[in-house]
């Protein structure tokens, strides 16, 4: 990057852009330079510009290109790999007040809107349309479509329905120079040209500012779903109850690992009168039609008792199932109430691999003497080990940082990833390197080059161009 003078720069982007866009103030940027990633690095930004159209992200980069500034897209800061984290001397562009929902089409069955829109926002009003958009983090409350489509995030129905990735047909983006491009399609099918809008999705910021999101949906599931619980004495013998629900060629809409230690801290923080008697729990929940519906749930109860459940059952009381489903989704922020510092780990395992990760997980806290929290979308295989320690504590950090190394070396060990849904972000890259190996990085490096040769877009994340 050639050295620049802050105050041009931002003196220019206040004048390509109308009042109230552009934040210089210190204090308010400072809100600006990190997502919610433990010990991620992150610089000191020139400035955070709020645009509120594609045009206007357009100038933004385009006054950036000229002055090799760096560019840094965020949406709502909920990444966990240090994705959104600020470089020194960059321009953070928050897509927050681009929140509109432009259109949905029932009989298409499809949805455009800008990038800043909330994913439960989104899925709430295809709801009133009977239509359903699957994809759902646990940060859906929170997360936006923008920030999903650019980590290509996962979430609960993920195991049945897919991620983000399979639900985007198009994407209008501004590129490294400031040209705005229409990249994909409307049609259910397609294939002139390469797929730059898979290229797009799970890039992270790196290859384009995406300024609009062109979503399929589905129709709205109408059938009440069944729920079943197991109990467990042992995180072990809980991965044995995933690895037997999978081998038996079941496939739950849904099905979430909980543990000990985070239950106790959803109860904590909710009051929510969940079991903590036993070492985890598994959710699983079956969307079939009656009586197909009926027929799986009994199987999958039956997979839980045969692994060694203490207990085991099943429900179809809407209420009972929402509550636990709500339960996980409650747990990273209520570990967050414990006041400690959290390092979240999100590797990725063959799903017959699960019960031996866990079993690896458990020894690493053990050997290394710290705290893992472990939750998970256990029937695809991605575990959220959440490492916590004392803020201040350095030997502690250091302990964790230890456990999250021996963490992903053991998932690349079976055959796992370094990432299934958060991001290679900062946290991931020397995982990631580990993972690809030169010749597929060298690749990933030439794309970026290509896309953007002056390394202006998120640099110093994912492939590691600084």
């Amino acid at each position: 990057m050639t050295t620049v003078v802050p105050d041009e720069v931002a003196a220019e982007l206040l004048a390509a852009l109308p009042p109230r866009r552009v934040l210089t103030d210190p204090d308010t940027v400072r809100s600006y330079l990190h997502d919610e990633a433990e010990w991620a690095p992150y610089g000191q930004a020139i400035a955070v510009v709020r645009p509120e159209s594609t045009d206007e992200v357009a100038a933004v980069v385009r006054v950036c290109a000229r002055h090799r500034v760096p560019v840094v897209p965020r949406g709502a800061g909920t990444g966990l790999s240090g994705g959104a984290n600020a470089v020194a001397g960059c321009v953070v562009l928050t897509t927050e007040k681009m929140n509109a929902i432009l259109e949905i089409n029932g009989p298409e069955r499809l949805a455009v809107v800008q990038p800043g829109v909330v994913n439960d926002t989104l899925r709430a009003a295809v709801r009133q349309e009977r239509l359903w958009y699957p994809p759902d983090p646990a940060s859906a409350p929170w997360s936006t479509i923008g920030g999903n489509v650019a980590t290509n995030a996962g979430g609960l129905c993920c195991v049945k329905y897919g991620v983000t990735r399979d639900y985007v047909l198009a994407l209008e983006v501004v590129t490294a120079a400031g040209e705005v491009l229409r990249l994909g399609r409307r049609t259910a099918k397609g294939v002139a040209g390469y797929d730059l809008v898979g290229l797009m999705v799970g890039s992270e910021g790196t290859l384009g500012v995406i300024t609009e999101v062109t979503v399929k949906l589905r129709p709205l599931r109408t059938t009440e779903p069944r729920t079943v619980v197991g109990f467990f004495d042992t995180l072990e013998a809980t991965g044995e109850a995933v690895a037997r629900v999978i081998a038996a060629g079941l496939q739950p809409a849904a099905f979430e690992l909980i543990d000990r230690f985070s239950l106790k801290a959803v109860n904590a923080w909710k009051h929510a009168g969940l079991p903590e008697d036993s070492a985890a729990l598994l959710l699983a929940q079956t969307d079939l039609p009656e009586p197909a519906a009926a027929q799986e749930a009994d199987a999958i109860l039956a997979e839980f008792t045969a692994a060694g459940a203490t207990d085991a059952m099943q429900s179809t009381d809407p209420a009972e199932a929402d509550a636990l489903f709500e339960a996980r989704r409650m747990v990273y922020p209520a570990l967050e109430q414990l006041g400690q510092a959290m390092l979240t780990e999100d590797v990725c395992l063959p799903r017959q691999k699960l019960a031996e990760m866990i079993g690896r997980i458990v020894e690493i806290g053990e050997r290394r003497g710290v705290q893992i929290a472990t939750v998970a979308h256990a029937g695809d295989g991605n575990l959220h080990p959440l490492m916590l320690t004392p803020h201040g504590d350095e030997e502690a950090k250091r302990r964790a940082q230890g456990a999250f190394d021996d963490i992903v070396a053991a998932a690349l060990e079976m055959g796992g990833t370094v990432t299934g849904e958060h991001g290679v972000g900062l946290l991931k890259m020397p995982g990631m390197t580990q993972e690809l190996g030169p010749g597929v990085l060298a690749l990933q490096r030439s794309v970026k080059q290509a896309l953007d040769p002056h390394n202006i877009l998120n640099p110093g994340k994912v492939v590691g161009l600084a």
